[in-house]
């Protein structure tokens, strides 16, 4: 079999075609106030608890749907030194773990929140698994991908460790590839409010 490396893409002879660039797309907007409320959204924590997102008024956030078993998994190393250095700034990082591409997230919420604490020492808010696409999409997740509900624009989540950023208004800034660095000069400036 041939495989020729294209910008962006990878070719693989007659059996198909691999968008690699469709892991590191990555979409900003102008915000634009939404159909939908992202403050009236809510979601369950990894231990059960109930997360209203109205307490997030006023914050940036950092949606990310995170998997313990992915070649993209050490992002939580920094994801979790962005929380460190701006969570007294304004921002506001939520994983949601899901087991949708690959089958890399199969553990229990204990499983996940075991996973992340040993080897990552994550602190920002995890909560409990969800699936970001299909018939039983997570409302936050059908939120951010519909242009309908988030008034911006539509979107694909392609991979694990895909983010979203919100602004303190609750508009949706943007929506990065699982590539985009959580320590990239674009994500910081978000995360100080520049």
């Amino acid at each position: 079999m041939t495989t020729l490396f294209a910008t962006g893409a990878l070719v693989l002879g007659a059996t198909g075609f691999m968008a690699l660039k469709g892991f590191n797309t990555n979409t900003w907007h102008n915000p634009t106030p939404g159909m939908a409320s992202f403050h009236n959204l809510s979601a369950t924590t990894l231990e059960g608890d109930d997360f209203d997102f109205n307490q997030l008024k006023g914050k940036r956030v950092l949606i990310v749907n995170t998997a313990s078993r992915c070649g993209y998994t050490s992002q939580y190393k920094p994801l979790e030194e962005l929380h460190d250095v701006y969570k007294d700034k304004g921002l506001v990082v939520l994983g949601f773990p899901c087991n949708q591409f690959g089958m890399q997230e199969p553990g229990s919420s204990t499983d996940i929140r075991e996973f992340c604490t040993r080897n990552y020492g994550v602190s920002f808010q995890m909560m409990s698994k969800v699936d970001v696409k299909g018939n039983d999409q997570h409302p936050v997740y059908a939120w951010l991908t519909q242009e309908a509900l988030n008034g911006s624009g539509d979107h694909k989540v392609r991979w694990n460790f895909h983010k979203f950023l919100v602004d303190g208004e609750g508009q949706l800034v943007a929506a990065l590839g699982s590539g985009a660095d959580p320590l990239g000069d674009e994500i910081k400036a978000f995360a100080a409010g520049e």
